[in-house]
């Protein structure tokens, strides 16, 4: 019996000895034993104010470079009484590594100081976070940007400003930064073709600050701050919306009002036109400005602006100042939604449809990408390896490379749009074919802007519930009437399409302003349609994003659209698709057919479209095709 006992002491120490207690400390005591924790730093930007800024470095007195991230988000180490692990766990793996790890909030953002404005504060902020940075006593000058979605999106503009101590970037999920590059117009995701993104009326809701919101009186200490930090995180708790009903409230300007959200900057974007002279005055990047830091670019395929991404890729690798940089740019592209890289699994599903093993080792590239232009070396090799642009090819189910975007080897292929009359629904007769038609055809569908056809999947992100991002069978929707649908015949051998998708409609309607909306459908043996990206454009700005012409009654107008981006193996038996409408709702707001601002409309008109093909009218998908 004593001896029992004498054992049963013996698990309880070994359990609650030393490296058991190590184990459970708490992530904050872990990082302090091997890091310089010092938060809520107020660095001072040129006109006084402040940001909030936490810093984690390495014991010691060595100079270390550093990994930088600004956010708009809550990164404050206290919420309701506990404590937030995610960002000590970051600052954790790059104190380890050797880096300081500093994430700092942008201005007027929970405890920095001054006003926010989505991607309008000024740049200068960029340039002074630099230069305080650099001129620590425990840096090596030695800056890298890292970051996803709002954390990266100012990165590219911040670039521009060539401080000599910015050495490298990550942008992940950029989008919202992308301005105007080549013959996108998107300014920061607001808009694809002229017509509105939605997603930032859900963003904004819970992001913009209300002017009434209290906040902290100027020019509090560091001392009262890391006391006050514990109690209040200065994060309002917005009620949730029921985006599914929200969005489709009228006027979209209201949107926000109606759901009892804060006002803001919302309210003056609403009713800005893609080519607004406010797009060029804040923090987006546009092809105009310069661009000279080594980068690796990180976009997914089911992300909100994946083609516009990658056209700032090529950009850079085209147009960079020295050729240094142009040598220096760096392509991943991952089968996975915005932000969701890692979450990649064994048997990786986006939306409905499985596209096989999708992990890559993301850790490591990009460690050993700031070890070459933080510290000097790369070790490992890793990036000396690396090819120029590596990419997941869905349907194939495999991570491929290639020197360039789209692959050399890719050749663009016309599919022509074909049918008796009746492509509406799957169930129609519209044809994909490969010889273009002699017969001039017509198919004709009502639009109406109280009935639009609902988004389903999709490459979306940041709508709540009203959007679920990915990829679904498509097969019940295509019975909508309003969805024109042209197929292709089985594939007679496998072909990969990897690249960019060109579309070319010809249209009339009777109304003098609608919308024209595309998806490409990769069509199972067994019927499942599962979408692969999507496109829209307003008919009014198909002659450029700087006018507004509208259409005549009847007349036939040829209407190119925004490109898509996708790399998918279409197997043997497997049959190409696009669907072809006036509606993608909410992913893209209504046109009210109207000709009117859309934005302050609450009553639209019903339009009859028309999608022409054949003779003089060929409307075609250009295809990237590679046959393997």
């Amino acid at each position: 019996m004593k001896t029992y006992f004498k054992i049963l002491l013996a698990l309880f120490l070994l359990a609650t000895g030393p490296k058991a207690f190590s184990q459970e400390k708490p992530i904050l005591v872990q990082l302090e034993e091997v890091a310089i924790v010092d938060q809520k730093v107020m660095m001072p930007m040129r006109d006084g104010i402040r940001l909030a800024t936490d810093i984690y470095r390495p014991k010691g007195d060595q100079k270390v470079p550093v990994v930088f991230s600004r956010t708009p988000y809550n990164f404050n180490t206290y919420g309701n009484g506990e404590m937030n692990t995610r960002t000590l766990q970051t600052a954790m793996e790059w104190v380890k590594k050797g880096y300081a790890y500093v994430v700092q909030n942008e201005r007027g953002r929970f405890f920095s100081e001054g006003d926010w404005d989505i991607l309008g504060t000024p740049l200068t902020d960029s340039y002074d976070a630099f230069e305080w940075m650099s001129k620590q006593p425990w840096s090596n000058g030695k800056i890298g940007l890292l970051g996803c979605s709002s954390t990266a999106e100012w990165q590219m503009a911040a670039a521009s400003l060539e401080h000599p101590a910015l050495a490298a970037l990550v942008p992940q999920g950029y989008g919202a930064g992308v301005g105007r590059i080549g013959n996108f117009y998107e300014q920061g995701n607001w808009y694809r073709g002229g017509a509105g993104q939605m997603l930032f009326t859900a963003w904004l809701y819970s992001t913009q600050h209300d002017p009434m919101a209290p906040k902290l009186q100027a020019g509090i200490g560091q001392k009262d701050l890391l006391r006050l930090q514990r109690f209040y995180d200065m994060a309002p708790e917005y009620p949730r919306v029921d985006w599914k009903d929200g969005l489709a409230h009228l006027p979209v300007k209201d949107i926000i009002k109606a759901a009892n959200g804060p006002m803001g900057i919302y309210e003056e974007m609403i009713t800005r036109k893609p080519n607004d002279p406010k797009w060029y005055q804040g923090g987006l990047y546009h092809d105009n400005m310069p661009f000279d830091k080594p980068s690796m670019w990180f976009v997914s395929w089911y992300d909100v602006s994946s083609s516009p991404n990658i056209a700032l890729y090529n950009h850079a690798r085209q147009n960079a100042v020295s050729q240094m940089a142009r040598d220096n740019q760096y392509l991943i592209i991952a089968p996975v939604l915005h932000c969701s890289y890692t979450r990649a699994t064994e048997n990786t599903i986006i939306g409905d449809r499985s596209v096989g093993d999708a992990r890559w080792n993301y850790d490591e590239v990009i460690t050993a990408w700031f070890d070459l232009w933080l510290k000097g070396k790369d070790e490992s090799g890793t990036i000396a390896k690396m090819p120029k642009v590596t990419y997941y090819t869905m349907g194939s189910n495999k991570w491929q490379s290639s020197d360039v975007w789209p692959p050399a080897e890719a050749v663009m292929t016309p599919f022509f749009l074909d049918s008796e009359g009746k492509a509406n629904t799957r169930n129609g007769d519209g044809k994909l074919v490969t010889k273009a038609p002699r017969k001039a055809t017509q198919d004709t569908f009502k639009y109406d802007p109280m009935n639009p056809v609902n988004s389903y999947g999709g490459n979306v992100c940041c709508t709540g519930n009203a959007v679920v991002g990915g990829s679904f069978d498509q097969s019940e929707m295509e019975l909508r009437e309003d969805i024109l649908v042209y197929t292709s015949e089985p594939l007679a051998e496998g072909v990969e399409v990897s690249g960019f998708i060109e579309s070319y409609l010809y249209l009339s309607s009777d109304v003098k302003d609608t919308d024209v909306t595309i998806k490409l459908i990769d069509v199972y043996p067994d019927g499942k349609a599962y979408n692969l990206d999507e496109t829209i454009q307003r008919v009014r700005y198909r002659e450029g994003y700087d006018k507004e012409v509208w259409m005549e009654n009847g007349k036939v107008y040829e209407v190119k659209m925004t490109p898509m981006s996708t790399s998918n193996y279409f197997e043997k038996g497997h049959r190409i698709r696009i669907e072809v409408s006036s509606s993608n709702f909410p992913r893209f707001d209504r046109n009210m057919n109207t000709g009117g601002n859309n934005y302050d409309e609450t009553e639209g008109k019903i339009a009859t479209n028309s999608i022409h093909h054949g003779r003089k009218m060929q409307s075609r998908i250009m295809l990237p095709m590679i046959k393997k």
